[in-house]
């Protein structure tokens, strides 16, 4: 049975290893060069370290997937808007396992009192990412066409935009001034 959870330091050889695949292979990021293990640590401590989740899913032991979402812009007035990122093994592919994971993301960014979630999805032709975030209500935003060049091809990414909790309709709590 699939287990969703907070990341562990444990986790980054495998987590590393997911996202490279996706580096090498997909249009889902524009990164040409995998990143390390130590890159990976970094990034994630980096997430965490702003009070928002970073995700697996694990199956019998083995991590299948990771999702983790960050500040959309550093400026102080978007500190509750997310982009989010979410990355599956191969051999998760078509399970629903990044549905559910997605989903138990969206909880932790609400709980965390984020407003708006958007994904911002390397190709339109990028199918499951775009599906799987329609089917947990995320809107079409967006096209920017041609905006990266990998595997000898432009590609464009696609906009996708979500309000969470009461989106723009009351003040964030702590909403003061940023600091």
């Amino acid at each position: 049975m699939p287990l969703i959870r907070p990341s562990l330091d444990s986790d980054l050889d495998a987590i590393t290893r997911i996202y490279g695949h996706h580096v090498l292979h997909g249009t889902g990021t524009f990164e040409t060069t995998p990143p390390s293990v130590a890159d990976m640590t970094a990034r994630r401590a980096d997430v965490l370290s702003k009070g928002l989740p970073w995700l697996v899913v694990e199956e019998s032991g083995e991590v299948l997937g990771f999702a983790y979402g960050n500040w959309f812009k550093p400026r102080p007035a978007y500190r509750f808007s997310v982009e989010d990122s979410i990355y599956m093994a191969p051999e998760a592919a078509g399970k629903g396992l990044g549905r559910a994971l997605l989903a138990e993301l969206l909880a932790a960014f609400e709980r965390a009192g984020v407003r708006r979630v958007m994904a911002v999805i390397g190709d339109s032709a990028n199918a499951g990412s775009i599906g799987v975030h329609r089917a947990l209500g995320f809107e079409p935003a967006g096209v920017i066409p041609s905006c990266g060049w990998k595997f000898d091809r432009w590609l464009d990414i696609v906009l996708m935009q979500k309000p969470l909790g009461a989106g723009d309709t009351t003040p964030p709590a702590h909403a003061g001034s940023p600091a």
